[in-house]
């Protein structure tokens, strides 16, 4: 008996056909009185290797082919502007603005009520009894979260990015549109608004890096999302200066939830992200232009924190202003240089925002 040992790796739909070809041989006789012929025949199923990392995990150890194209890497839309290492400690902190108006004082509300609707999705605890929210006096000592994990606190940023991404969409739009509709300038607020909704966009990709969420964490973020933009939508038609102030007051929020995490690693409770193997995501250091020596994750939460230092400055200051007639100015040029004025950085930063007499 002649043996010819044959490994042939087939697709899938290949060794199908072949493998019926030689049944019907052999029922017909055909291979009877032949010499044996075996054929270990492979087909390329498609399968999945057991393994401890996800595999959205995979991604991260093992890059994806360069594609056959000649685009090499596609850039920031909009650049991030260059922070100091000592303007990020000394000019970025916890900071509230007094409601003045009844506006003002409805949006503070707000706030507090989505601040409790976060707290309860995300599983934020505090061990007092009353935590402690933007108004309050001393809200960063007194405020002593407890139970936070690494991943838990990445499960709380995750969230909030997530909802902190739909204002400056939403405003940029609708001011898009009135501008299109009444055929006239909208004097600068557009870029800045669009801009702050691709820089909390950033935010998140970053944290994805880090932590995928699971199915029950992407239908809240459905559902928080469809409620808050819509929800946003017919503020903002009724009065973008509360949308405005609602925000400001928003990202005073966000200021006090770093400034607690990076409290946390600084007091040893997160000993994950104070190993020094520990690497944040490559997109972060290419987005902020992270220097060599500052690249751990106190220093990512740092650009973070002074991020949402600067969207609380901006919305409380656009909150002061008339808002179909007042220039945008954060992307203005002043007369008198010698004065500080707004600005996309960080250098003449004001937390509660600038009054309109400041800045006209």
């Amino acid at each position: 008996m002649l043996r010819i040992p044959t490994n042939i790796t087939l697709s899938k739909q290949t060794a199908t056909q072949l493998s019926k070809a030689v049944a019907s041989f052999s029922q017909h006789g055909v291979l009877t009185n032949a010499p044996c012929l075996q054929l270990n025949i492979q087909a390329q199923l498609p399968h999945r290797q057991f393994s401890s990392t996800s595999r959205t995990r995979l991604r991260e150890f093992f890059p994806e082919p360069e594609h056959g194209h000649q685009i090499q890497k596609t850039d920031a839309a909009w650049p991030h502007p260059s922070y100091g290492a000592e303007d990020l400690k000394s000019k970025i902190f916890f900071a509230h603005r007094q409601p003045k108006d009844f506006s003002d004082r409805v949006a503070l509300f707000l706030v507090r009520f989505l601040r409790w609707g976060t707290d309860l999705a995300t599983g934020y605890k505090h061990d007092v009894e009353s935590p402690k929210k933007a108004g309050d006096e001393n809200a960063v000592a007194a405020t002593k979260p407890y139970q936070m994990s690494e991943r838990k606190w990445l499960v709380r940023f995750v969230f909030l990015e997530s909802v902190a991404g739909v204002p400056g969409m939403v405003a940029g739009m609708l001011r898009h549109l009135h501008s299109l509709r009444r055929l006239k300038r909208d004097n600068g607020w557009i870029e800045t608004l669009l801009e702050e909704a691709y820089n909390e966009r950033m935010h998140l990709l970053t944290f994805l890096k880090m932590a995928e969420p699971g199915w029950f964490m992407k239908f809240m973020i459905l559902g928080a999302q469809g409620v808050f933009f819509n929800s946003l939508f017919l503020s903002y038609l009724i009065s973008p200066r509360t949308c405005h102030r609602f925000v400001g007051y928003l990202e005073e929020e966000a200021v006090l939830t770093y400034t607690l995490a990076i409290q946390d690693i600084e007091a040893g409770k997160l000993p994950k992200w104070q190993d020094p193997k520990f690497c944040i995501p490559d997109l972060a250091v290419k987005y902020w232009e992270i220097p060599e020596g500052h690249r751990t994750m106190r220093d990512l939460l740092l650009y973070i924190r002074a991020d949402e230092a600067k969207h609380r400055e901006v919305n409380h200051t656009l909150g002061n202003l008339k808002q179909s007639e007042d220039p945008n100015p954060f992307v203005s040029s002043y007369k008198d240089k010698s004065l500080p004025h707004p600005g996309k950085g960080i250098e003449n930063i004001k937390p509660t925002g600038w009054e309109r007499d400041e800045v006209l």
